[in-house]
């Protein structure tokens, strides 16, 4: 249980930190706004970075269902882990929109004649309406992104005390940190790169629910490409790692 508690902390953290960096670049009013889409990157890939340090010692810090997949896909994660994984991370990223918008809620408020603006703060939606492409975008992405976590896991990667292995810990959170900021500035162009259901879908809900002056459709027509693409992305990744490693 206490696994589960950690998984939903540090998903509460990402998206907190996530959503929060979206919405400081975005929204009316804020000290941040138009800051630019480097900010959001690098806002991103710190969010991740807090989450692994707060979450990895307990849990692993997954936080995302597509990685949790993929380890379990690999041999690395135990199955019967897996849903209540799932469940703390969606939990995590609901808690961590919702309170994104009790901090920014007056500017939400300033920003009531933009409701593209909100909906992107909370969730993704792609720059070109093509949702097969959308859909290839982030299976290669999430591909990418747990590919390297499974590789970070391998002897070449882990380092000795004594003659003895040792586990990276939290130290795997600086290169996981590094390749969420080079798949944002290089791949996210397209989609905003979700690459974690629990990043999108559960904002994506809260965004629904909240009572959000001027807010727009949840955007469910496409809701499903930031779902299926990084599963399906994870799990290509689990097999590739497979059959190189």
């Amino acid at each position: 249980m206490i696994q589960y508690i950690f998984e939903f902390i540090g998903t509460l953290l990402l998206v907190l930190l996530g959503d929060g960096v979206c919405a400081a670049c975005s929204l009316n009013k804020s000290k941040a706004q138009g800051a630019g889409w480097v900010v959001i990157t690098l806002g991103w890939g710190f969010a991740v970075m807090v989450g692994v340090f707060v979450a990895g010692p307990v849990s692993g810090a997954h936080l995302n269902p597509a990685v949790t997949l993929g380890l379990a896909l690999a041999g690395s994660f135990a199955w019967a882990s897996v849903p209540g994984y799932i469940i703390a991370q969606m939990l995590g990223g609901f808690a961590g929109a919702c309170l994104v918008w009790s901090f920014y809620r007056d500017h939400y408020a300033a920003t009531a004649d933009k409701p593209d603006t909100i909906l992107g703060t909370f969730c993704t939606m792609p720059a070109i309406d093509n949702k097969l492409r959308n859909f290839w975008c982030e299976i290669v992405a999430t591909c990418v992104l747990v590919f390297l976590i499974l590789a970070l896991g391998t002897h070449g990667n882990a380092f000795a005390i004594g003659g003895s292995a040792a586990s990276t810990g939290s130290l795997g959170a600086f290169p996981v940190t590094c390749v969420i900021m080079s798949l944002g500035m290089s791949l996210g162009g397209t989609t905003g790169y979700a690459l974690n259901p629990a990043r999108d879908l559960s904002p994506r809900l809260a965004h629904a629910i909240l009572p959000i002056a001027g807010k727009r459709n949840s955007g469910w027509a496409y809701s499903w490409v930031p779902v299926c693409g990084p599963l399906l992305g994870a799990a290509a990744a689990a097999g590739l790692y497979l059959l190189v490693f």
